[in-house]
């Protein structure tokens, strides 16, 4: 039947139709027999094993006989696809997990998903051997041995092996936040970032020091913590070659050299280096004083006054 049908395409052919084929005579019919029985698409070259298979996808280039989805009208080659997607309108999830109960809209989602609980990971990389659940992350992190990096940002043209990380990116641009805070309505560029967040309402220090048990809410702070314990400081000065345990006291330290004082107070214009001289200047403006001894109550704007001022009670 394959074979009518093909000599059928072929003649459509000669007929000038749309629907072609390059099966165009018996010979070559013989031919793609001896080929394992290939089909080739005209239009764009996709080889496929079977007939059947290619008459469907002609569907895309002549547009005839298509299957449109009534809720949105978008177009499919089979009614079968046109129901999967129905999925998406109606919440339907026929697909369900014998091992956690998710359930899911295609047979093939929870095929994946199932790799979870069985731990098979049937795609590996030929340069590192690493395995993956799904080819699509094998191919995102094959990236890292290419170098590919495909998607790239329409504003500065920085470029990105995957498509999640420029929608992220993308974000610096719009100033888009989608991910709000329940508790304080503060709202974040990133999920990761939220999720950080919520630590500081919830109280959750997940990552503790080995060394001294002191727990962080982020991994980051951690590595930060452990430089006491280490003694590293990974940081270095360039003009003087100090060296600190965090970026944040190096930039700091760099305005010594460079004389930069970017925080201004919007009383008086006075600028300063770092922001806690610009704070501690401020109490004089509001006459705020949060330091106070505890011998005679007397209060000061900054502890360094206190200090000074305790030695009187000490006898120093």
């Amino acid at each position: 039947k394959d074979e009518e049908e093909a000599e059928e395409i072929g003649k459509s052919v000669s007929h000038g139709d749309h629907v072609e084929t390059f099966s165009t005579s018996r010979e070559q019919q013989q031919e793609d027999h001896r080929a394992k029985r290939s089909h080739q698409c005209p239009h764009c070259e996709e080889i496929f094993p079977i007939l059947s298979k290619l008459k469907i996808h002609l569907k895309i280039h002549t547009g005839k006989n298509m299957y449109f989805c009534t809720d949105c009208g978008k177009k499919f080659t089979t009614s079968k696809a046109m129901t999967v997607h129905q999925r998406v309108h109606t919440g339907e999830k026929p697909y369900s997990c014998s091992d956690c109960g998710n359930s899911f809209s295609r047979l093939g989602d929870l095929k994946i998903h199932e790799r979870i609980h069985s731990g098979e990971k049937p795609y590996s990389c030929s340069n590192c051997v690493k395995c993956f659940t799904t080819s699509g992350k094998l191919k995102v992190h094959q990236r890292t041995h290419t170098g590919e990096k495909p998607y790239s940002c329409s504003e500065c043209r920085a470029s990105f092996s995957q498509l999640s990380h420029l929608k992220q990116h993308e974000r610096i641009h719009t100033g888009e936040k989608p991910y709000s805070c329940s508790d304080c309505r503060k709202s974040f560029s990133q999920s990761s970032h939220l999720k950080q967040h919520e630590r500081i309402h919830t109280g959750e220090k997940s990552y503790s020091c080995s060394d001294c048990g002191k727990c962080f809410i982020t991994s980051s702070e951690l590595k930060v913590h452990q430089r006491t314990h280490t003694g590293e400081k990974p940081y270095f000065c360039s003009d003087c070659r100090v060296s600190f345990s965090q970026l944040g006291n190096l930039k700091q330290h760099e305005r010594i050299h460079t004389g930069e004082k970017p925080y201004s107070c919007s009383d008086c214009g006075a600028n300063f280096s770092q922001p806690c001289n610009l704070k501690n200047h401020e109490r004089i403006h509001t006459g705020e004083k949060p330091y106070s001894c505890s011998d005679c109550r007397k209060s000061f704007s900054q502890m360094g006054h206190l200090k000074r001022h305790q030695s009187i009670h000490k006898g120093e």
